[in-house]
């Protein structure tokens, strides 16, 4: 199957490669080319040619700073710059962009929009995410930190975890009870707190890889602005759920190309070590193939219901449980054929700890090495692969809840 689009839908893919050749080096190869201080200048200068072309909100109505563009040019745009290696924004972007500043143009009020919209696309302000807790990981209903209402003020205090680049934001969108007496799910508000202030203190989190991305953030009569609640008090969960299916959902039709860009470069390394005519390394690049290829086809489902005006929701969990559980085993074959070679960690390192590594990145055990490790925590991250497939079950499926313990 073969996606099809219309004679304008090309003219507009042309006008987008035209941009990509005017704003890039003739001699790009991909960001995954670029490394240090050469890589933080590309991006701060990309997001910038973005910003003034619209490009980072290309869906968001012109009002709002966006560039009003259809769904079918939406997916164009992301498909070409896929394609050309290049990201659709910052690295704060899928926080403050994807995730939090269309729940704000879907819950939003007037006022809340028309002051953090353009605080967004500038880059003002830098956002994170305060969800998970110690006690409410996967079962994220049951958020225990308080917000008590004090006059004018919320009142904040209790504990996030794993609060991914939370030492390098200055806003946090936070989950909090704000009626403990209420079912867990009832109960719940979702704050726009800023983290300048002396009640938040964040205390970073080393991983495996020895990285800090993820961290701890502490909240101690912490204040929050009364206005500052999306979507209204005691509604958070409804909020918090839209803002998951963002998060999940948005890249299914795009992914696919990082995939397939990936095990291309992996079906490269086998090449370069003499393992393609070894039956079982061909075997795992034809099954890895194979994967890939189930993935565009779920891309272009999702794609379809896009282009139709359907929203994520439960269904994004599908793509979710796919690509974290394939990329698993995929970047576990990447060191088995590195063998002894992915002991020793050298050349460019994944500057994030999502996904794939950057498109044009050597094959080097830097690279290889810590996209294995960070593999494990895409099972995790944005809802654990035993939640996906509750969703799946329950909310898609219709099957019988799971059973609560006694």
């Amino acid at each position: 199957m073969q996606p099809t689009y219309t004679a304008e839908a090309e003219a507009y893919r042309e006008k987008v490669q035209a941009f990509l050749a005017e704003k890039l080096p003739s001699n790009w190869q991909g960001i995954g080319a670029l490394e240090g201080e050469e890589l933080e200048t590309f991006v701060t200068e990309w997001r910038k040619v973005l910003y003034e072309a619209k490009y980072l909100a290309p869906g968001w109505p012109t009002a709002f700073g966006g560039a009003g563009l259809s769904a079918t040019e939406q997916v164009i745009l992301a498909e070409e710059f896929a394609k050309a290696g290049v990201p659709t924004g910052g690295p704060n972007d899928a926080f403050s962009i994807q995730m939090l500043g269309n729940t704000i143009l879907m819950w939003g009020t007037d006022e809340q929009k028309a002051h953090y919209i353009p605080r967004i696309l500038s880059g003002e302000d830098v956002w994170c995410q305060g969800y998970s807790e110690p006690d409410a990981g996967s079962d994220l209903g049951n958020v225990g930190l308080k917000a008590e209402l004090d006059g004018d003020e919320w009142v904040l205090n209790g504990q996030k975890i794993w609060t991914s680049a939370g030492h390098l934001a200055d806003h946090i969108f936070t989950l909090a009870r704000t009626d403990p007496d209420s079912p867990k799910h009832k109960g719940i508000s979702f704050l726009l707190v800023p983290m300048e202030q002396p009640g938040i203190e964040v205390r970073p989190i080393k991983m495996i890889s020895g990285d800090s991305e993820f961290n701890e953030v502490f909240y101690t009569d912490a204040r929050v602005p009364k206005g500052n609640v999306i979507g209204g008090v005691n509604n958070g969960w409804a909020v918090a759920m839209s803002l998951l299916g963002f998060e999940r959902g948005e890249a299914a039709a795009t992914a696919p190309i990082r995939f397939q860009a990936e095990v291309e470069r992996l079906t490269a390394m086998a090449q370069e070590r003499g393992l393609t005519d070894d039956p079982i390394i061909r075997q795992k690049l034809a099954w890895c193939h194979s994967k890939v290829q189930i993935m565009r086809f779920l891309g272009m489902r999702v794609l379809t219901q896009f282009l139709a005006g359907h929203h994520p929701g439960p269904d994004a969990a599908i793509g979710k449980l796919f690509w974290s559980e394939y990329h698993k085993i995929v970047t576990e074959l990447a060191v088995d054929i590195m063998g002894a070679d992915a002991l020793h960690i050298e050349g460019r390192t994944p500057p994030s700890s999502f996904s794939t590594d950057d498109p044009g990145a050597a094959n080097t055990s830097g690279s290889w090495v810590n996209t294995f490790l960070n593999a494990r925590a895409g099972t995790i991250y944005a809802g654990s692969s035993q939640i996906q497939r509750n969703i799946i079950g329950e909310m898609i499926l219709g099957l019988p809840k799971e059973p609560k313990p006694a």
